[in-house]
């Protein structure tokens, strides 16, 4: 899951430099030529909704979305272990929703030929299924570690569970910053 994490960060960073170099170049023709290629904001759109459903699979996997811990580590292992199967089975019902919205999404755009309202008038199935298709990856994400968590809780295994499910905390944090310091 680790390299899936980083495959799409660099993905999701590559296509952010693509879409700064091409806002660059329409600020220079504009500029310069007093001429426009058009669109940069609506592909600019389609970039960040498109990051937006990596982001959630990059969160999930690196343990960074947002949860308030303050009394977390202060429970006895087998609650932290609870606590952490419940986010985790929470996250693989917020995938299954995601794919439940974004499927009427995707069939009213394919039933009524949605196009952008832009000069490039885009089939909006097309970054749409991008987009579907990124909150799908997460969805499936959320399965296996939601998989992964009711192993650990049903077999009894909570400091297994919790070591590996838990929010990371500020010195774990500090650890893999520093780590990733040396490593550069």
């Amino acid at each position: 899951m680790d390299r899936l994490a980083t495959w799409i960060s660099r993905l999701f960073g590559w296509s952010l430099l693509f879409l700064s170099a091409f806002v660059a170049l329409e600020t220079l023709m504009r500029k310069l030529f007093n001429t426009s290629l058009q669109g940069a904001d609506e592909l600019g759109g389609y970039i960040l909704a498109f990051g937006a459903s990596l982001a959630f699979i990059v969160a999930m996997i690196d343990r960074a979305h947002i949860r308030i811990d303050v009394l977390h580590a202060k429970f006895p292992v087998r609650m932290q272990a609870a606590i952490d199967w419940l986010s985790v089975i929470s996250l693989g019902v917020l995938g299954l929703f995601f794919l439940h919205v974004g499927r009427f999404v995707i069939a009213d755009t394919l039933d009524y030929g949605s196009t952008a309202a832009t000069p490039w008038r885009t089939p909006l199935i097309w970054p749409q299924s991008a987009w579907y298709a990124g909150l799908a990856v997460f969805a499936l994400c959320s399965f296996v570690m939601a998989w992964r968590a009711s192993r650990l809780f049903l077999a009894g295994r909570h400091a297994e569970l919790a070591a590996a499910f838990n929010p990371k905390s500020a010195e774990d944090e500090l650890t893999e910053e520093l780590d990733q310091l040396q490593e550069r």
